[in-house]
């Protein structure tokens, strides 16, 4: 099915990327990034250029996610996702739905969850953006640095570290984030 879609999506070479991303943030469950792979395969020259397009599609689909998730909540989050993707993001989200938007934007948990939840939560808008600037930033440009300075070779590199380097990422985050919110309650006392 992913290869299906990519496929489609590939024949409309960086439009299709940039709807992919686009549509991935509230709908499609296909990652955008296995078509900014495919593209970076055949032109590891453009691969920053391939980052950036599918950085601002996905960027600028998080606001309808979230416009989703406000106007039909809980309804349509049981339908779009499967049910233990859901379990994950509403615990994560009762917990620190900032650490979940920011972490969420780059883990392999589709990222829409995080988009509908925001709306179906309340969370704030304007941090959904910036968290997603950050988040799917450093998810994309990352593949598209690692292309652009390896070429063909970065595939191989990803195929063996891509996992590893996320989760590596994910808990730099997760603990700069519990340390900015530690020292932001020291100074509240």
């Amino acid at each position: 099915m992913f290869d299906t879609i990519t496929g489609i999506f590939m024949q409309y070479g960086q439009f299709g990327l940039f709807v992919l991303a686009f549509l991935d943030s509230f709908i499609l469950p296909v990652p955008p990034f296995f078509l900014q792979i495919a593209m970076s395969l055949l032109s590891p020259a453009d691969a920053l250029y391939y980052a950036t397009v599918a950085f601002l599609g996905s960027v600028l689909g998080a606001p309808m996610g979230y416009l989703l998730g406000k106007v039909l909540g809980k309804p349509l989050m049981h339908k779009v996702v499967p049910v233990r993707w859901v379990e994950v993001a509403t615990e994560k989200f009762t917990k620190e739905g900032d650490a979940a938007v920011l972490i969420g934007s780059f883990t392999p948990i589709p990222y829409k969850v995080f988009t509908i939840l925001s709306g179906v939560f309340g969370f704030s808008l304007l941090r959904l953006i910036i968290y997603s600037i950050f988040g799917r930033g450093i998810k994309f440009y990352l593949i598209g640095i690692l292309f652009y300075h390896y070429g063909r070779h970065a595939k191989e590199l990803l195929d063996q570290y891509l996992e590893v380097s996320m989760l590596a990422v994910a808990v730099v985050l997760t603990i700069g984030w519990l340390l900015l919110r530690r020292r932001r309650n020291k100074q509240r006392t």
